[in-house]
C-alpha cells in the first residue's frame, strides 16, 4: 500500500495541471496523509504493543476503539493518527524498548537462577573457600553492563523495580567477590601466624586474641556461603 501511494504521489506531481486547483491540492493532501498513516500502521502492528500502550493511544486520539479482529483499516484511518505522528511513534518506541527490557530481565533471571560458587576445601578442614568460575565471572561483567544500560533507559518506569533488583544484585555479587578474595587470602596467611605459631602468639598476644574472633567470623561467613551455594542467594 505504501508503494502504491508513492506511485500515486509521483503520478500526481507529474500531471500537467494547474497546481493551484482545489482538486489537485485536495488529492495532494490526502496522499500526504496516507504517506504518514501507513508507516504508523506498521509500527502499531508491533507484537511489543501491550494494553498499556493501546490505552496511551486511546487517550491521545480520544477514542475508545477496540483492537480485535473486527477493527478495520477504515476505522483506524478515521482516528486521524497522522495528526498524532510523534505521539504514536513515541508510544510504539516505548513498547519496543520495554519488550527488549522484558526480554533482558528474563535472560538475567535465567542466567543466574542456577549459578553457584566454586568451592575449594581449605587444607584438610571443613572450611571451603569461595570463588566464581572464569566463565561466570565474564557473564557477571556482561550482565552488569546490561543492567546498567536498562537503568539508564528513559523507558524504565514499567520495570523499574525489577531493574533495580538486578542492578543491586549483580553489584552485590561483584563487590562481595572482590572483598571475599582479599579476606580469604589474608585470613589464610594470618591463620598460619596467629593460630599455629606459638612464637607469634607469644610476641603478639593481643593481636592473636583478636584474630581468634576474626577467624570465627570468617569461618561462619564461609560456612553460610557453602550452605546457600547460589551466588545471588548468598550475596543478597
Amino acid at each position: 500500500m505504501e508503494d502504491e501511494v508513492k506511485k500515486l504521489m509521483k503520478t500526481l506531481k507529474e500531471m500537467k495541471v494547474d497546481k493551484r486547483a482545489n482538486a489537485y491540492n485536495g488529492l495532494l493532501e490526502e496522499n500526504k496523509k496516507w504517506l504518514i498513516f501507513l508507516p504508523l500502521i506498521g509500527e502499531l502492528r508491533s507484537p511489543a504493543m501491550r494494553d498499556r500502550h493501546w490505552n496511551a493511544i486511546r487517550t491521545k486520539v480520544k477514542s475508545n476503539f477496540q483492537v480485535d479482529d473486527k477493527l478495520t483499516l477504515q476505522e483506524v484511518y478515521a482516528l486521524e493518527l497522522q495528526s498524532y505522528k510523534e505521539d504514536v511513534e513515541e508510544i510504539t518506541d516505548q513498547a519496543n524498548q520495554e519488550a527488549k527490557m522484558e526480554k533482558n530481565l528474563a535472560k538475567l533471571e535465567e542466567n543466574w537462577k542456577d549459578i553457584k560458587f566454586e568451592f575449594t576445601q581449605h587444607k584438610n578442614t571443613d572450611v571451603f573457600l569461595i570463588r566464581l568460575s572464569d566463565e561466570n565471572f565474564d557473564l557477571l561483567e556482561n550482565d552488569t553492563n546490561m543492567a546498567s544500560s536498562m537503568q539508564a533507559s528513559r523507558y524504565i518506569a514499567t520495570f523499574e523495580k525489577e531493574v533495580e533488583y538486578w542492578t543491586k544484585s549483580l553489584s552485590n555479587i561483584t563487590e562481595i567477590l572482590t572483598v571475599s578474595a582479599e579476606v580469604q587470602r589474608n585470613w589464610a596467611y594470618l591463620e598460619n601466624l596467629f593460630l599455629y605459631s606459638d612464637e607469634v602468639k607469644k610476641e603478639l598476644p593481643e593481636q592473636a586474641k583478636q584474630f581468634v574472633l576474626i577467624d570465627e567470623e570468617v569461618k561462619k561467613i564461609l560456612a553460610d556461603a557453602y550452605k546457600k551455594q547460589f551466588a545471588t542467594v548468598f550475596c543478597n
